[in-house]
């Protein structure tokens, strides 16, 4: 859940202006990047499991790919 709700909390607020949120994969690129980045941390810890890399993963990447859905069209600037 914490790594759902904070990456779609950083898409929405920080990333809305960028032209990264326009990329259809990013919500999948996002969660297989926190999986592989999960995953050393999971070898060492002898209690949880790969299940739990996993989830990590999945959590993120759905977090993103709700962030970018949320950003919408970019609200406008003082000079547009």
């Amino acid at each position: 859940m914490y790594g759902h709700l904070k990456s779609r909390q950083f898409v929405g607020q920080r990333l809305r202006y960028t032209s990264i949120v326009e990329k259809p994969a990013l919500g999948l690129w996002a969660g297989v990047g926190a999986t592989l980045v999960a995953a050393p941390v999971v070898a060492v810890l002898p209690i949880v499991g790969a299940t739990t890399a996993i989830v990590i993963g999945a959590g993120v990447g759905t977090g993103v790919a709700l962030g970018v859905k949320d950003t919408g069209e970019p609200p406008k600037l003082l000079d547009d």
